[in-house]
């Protein structure tokens, strides 16, 4: 849990810095930020916004764990039953999650 908690957390970051450079790319050049955007809109570029999510919604429940642990005693003692229910709440949401954005990248819907 550490180390994934860490990773994604570092992914995140790379990927705020990539969005704001983006982002700010429109005020200097509104025609290269129109192709920046356009190189965005290809199924590659679905499935690393899916790696992104997944990240984001891992690491905001981890995270959720990691401050029940520094509140609670009781939570300190059960921090492996805690890890299993991230887990399992992260698998469900992007069980609802993965179908509708991949059927939206592959399917055009």
């Amino acid at each position: 849990m550490w180390l994934a908690h860490r990773t994604t957390g570092v992914a995140i970051f790379f990927f705020l810095l990539v969005h704001v450079t983006d982002t700010a790319l429109v005020r200097v050049s509104p025609d290269a930020y129109n192709q920046v955007i356009g190189l965005y809109k290809n199924p590659l570029m679905g499935l690393v916004e899916s790696g992104l999510v997944a990240a984001i919604t891992f690491h905001a429940l981890n995270g959720l764990r990691v401050i029940s642990v520094d509140v609670w005693k009781w939570a300190n003692k059960h921090q492996t039953a805690l890890a299993w229910v991230v887990w399992a709440i992260w698998i469900v949401a992007m069980a609802g999650f993965l179908p509708r954005h991949l059927g939206h990248v592959f399917g055009g819907e």
